[in-house]
């Protein structure tokens, strides 16, 4: 009896592990993959606007018959946003800059009957000439902290003085009066209105140079304004030379200051000497 339970008990066992490794042989039903999310979609950066300016030549060349002369300055805009453009919320500032150079303003005053020099400032560097052209006022451009900071316009181009310590009144009554002397010549200037679209993107500047504009490099700078905001700024390069015989003369004077200036005493003194000749009363 014992012998029937144990080969009994044998079977079951067997069976146990015959169907437990069959339903290990099984394979595992397969999950189905969860979708992959699509991509998000890139989205283009937002192109900011800049702007381009072009000369059609890079030198101009003057005589001793120069009186003056409009110079006319071409630009365009790039990526610029045609609802703005029809609301005329661009607005574009041309510049042209001369040459710093190094500069004294003296004080003359009337003593005993005599004008002379009683004061005078130096000043380190200012443009030697400066013409502006705008779409519109100033005013209505942007604010006047943006101008300061750009150092836009006449009313705000640094001018430095050599010595920095000096008495603030002082500078500043002798750099007003620099700013004064130089629109009374017609070297600083401003034309409001002097730069005007002609496409959505294609504008012309109208700058004004003065019969006594000062030669050598000049620089042209182009500042852009959306809605106030100051944008981008381009500029080029333009030379401004005398021609003929003024340019060699000019340059003689500048090569060989000791020669020039004995051939000039000398030439005065055959002038003088020929007037007294000429007008000789016997």
């Amino acid at each position: 009896m014992a012998g029937r339970h144990t080969g009994l008990a044998a079977a079951i066992f067997l069976l146990a592990c015959l169907g437990a490794g069959a339903h290990a042989q099984q394979p595992e039903a397969a999950v189905p993959a969860a979708p992959a999310e699509p991509a998000p979609q890139q989205v283009p950066a937002t192109l900011v606007e800049s702007i381009q300016i072009g000369l059609s030549t890079d030198r101009i060349s003057i005589t001793s018959d120069f009186s003056g002369a409009d110079l006319t300055i071409f630009g365009a805009l790039d990526n610029a946003d045609p609802l703005i453009n029809r609301q005329g919320r661009y607005d574009v500032i041309v510049v042209l800059e001369g040459p710093m150079r190094p500069i004294v303003v003296r004080k003359k005053e009337r003593v005993l009957g005599v004008w002379i020099n009683t004061d005078s400032e130096s000043f380190v560097s200012a443009p030697a000439s400066y013409s502006v052209a705008t779409t519109r006022a100033l005013q209505d451009i942007t604010d006047q902290n943006n101008f300061r900071q750009l150092a836009l316009g006449t009313d705000n181009i640094y001018i430095a003085p050599l010595d920095r310590t000096g008495d603030p009144a002082k500078i500043d009554e002798f750099e007003a009066a620099l700013r004064g002397l130089k629109r009374t010549s017609g070297l600083y200037s401003e034309n409001i209105g002097g730069v005007q679209f002609l496409t959505q993107s294609l504008f012309r500047a109208t700058l004004r140079l003065a019969p006594n504009v000062p030669v050598g490099t000049h620089k042209a700078r182009a500042f852009l304004f959306k809605n106030g905001i100051f944008m981008k700024e381009s500029s080029a390069q333009l030379a401004i030379q005398k021609a003929g015989f003024e340019q060699t003369l000019f340059r003689f004077a500048n090569t060989n200051g000791f020669a020039y200036g004995v051939l000039s005493v000398l030439l005065a003194i055959v002038i003088g000497w020929l007037g007294r000749v000429i007008f000789r009363r016997d």
